[in-house]
């Protein structure tokens, strides 16, 4: 599918003494805030038989969390940053710590395969959020939930079932998750604080979605029907080798936006037959 992607308590103020200094280049905004982190671990089911596996792990925040409230088998912390690897690694003293350095774009899941099903818990890097979405998409028979920190934008389009924030990427994600809003969560829970609000989300893999004919051709063809949002279906597809005549006239009179993802698949069997 390479071809597809589109583009309760009062807390104290941290002490960063020591701290590495913090990268803008990996979009680093660290979470401060000891209430989100409970509610991501809460949203999940960890057991010890569960691998955890987290993007970034920072000054340690939500690892140590993670350590400390869970009985997990494991946690597998994928960081590019070595100055953040080793300060963690010099204060977390936990065996079931698997700190790896490795930018999770050039690092395979399968790795952990034999740990299966994994969780995932991340506050991920807002400037690559889909490019770590869509490895997680073809690794999904690997895990069991997946909750991570999106901006607030994203995570509103993720879950769109209709109207402006509906799109060709919220289809397909919504085809292999069920996608649910958790917290929102204001800038002041991370520092240095954003510049936008954030959302928690919960993604479940589907691992038996209803099976697609040619899905490369119909995830093609979905991505033409929304090229132009404010355009029709018909205007929108008028320059494809479809044949639009096999469509009525009151559909291809819709925009994309209009439509459900059950109509879109009415559409793609109709134009394949």
């Amino acid at each position: 599918m390479k071809n597809f992607i589109l583009k309760p308590f009062k807390e104290k103020k941290p002490v960063d003494d020591g701290l590495p200094e913090k990268k803008k280049a990996y979009g680093q905004h660290f979470l401060r805030k000891h209430s989100v982190v409970d509610n991501m671990i809460h949203a999940v089911t960890i057991t010890p038989d569960t691998t955890v596996v987290e993007i970034g792990c920072g000054d340690g925040f939500l690892t140590k969390a993670i350590l400390a409230q869970t009985p997990c088998k494991k946690l597998v912390c994928f960081e590019i940053d070595k100055e953040w690897a080793d300060y963690v690694s010099a204060r977390v003293f936990d065996p079931r710590l698997d700190l790896r350095l490795q930018n999770i774009l050039d690092a395979s899941f399968d790795t952990v395969e034999s740990e299966h099903p994994l969780i995932m818990l991340a506050n991920l890097p807002y400037q690559i959020t889909f490019p770590i979405l869509y490895r997680i998409q073809k690794a999904k028979h690997l895990f069991g939930d997946v909750v991570v920190m999106v901006q607030e934008e994203v995570g509103q389009k993720l879950a769109a079932t209709h109207g402006r924030g509906l799109s060709a990427v919220t289809l397909f994600f919504q085809y292999h998750f069920t996608i649910k809003l958790l917290d929102k969560i204001e800038p002041g829970a991370f520092t240095p604080p954003p510049k936008i609000f954030s959302r928690l989300i919960q993604l479940t893999p589907k691992h038996n979605p209803t099976p697609i004919e040619d899905d490369a051709g119909f995830w093609a063809m979905l991505k033409l029907c929304f090229h132009f949002p404010r355009q029709t279906l018909r205007n929108n597809l008028r320059t494809t080798h479809y044949d639009l005549n096999r469509l009525t006239e009151e559909l291809l009179g819709k925009r994309a936006q209009q439509l459900t993802f059950a109509d879109f698949l009415v559409i793609w069997n109709t134009l394949r037959a």
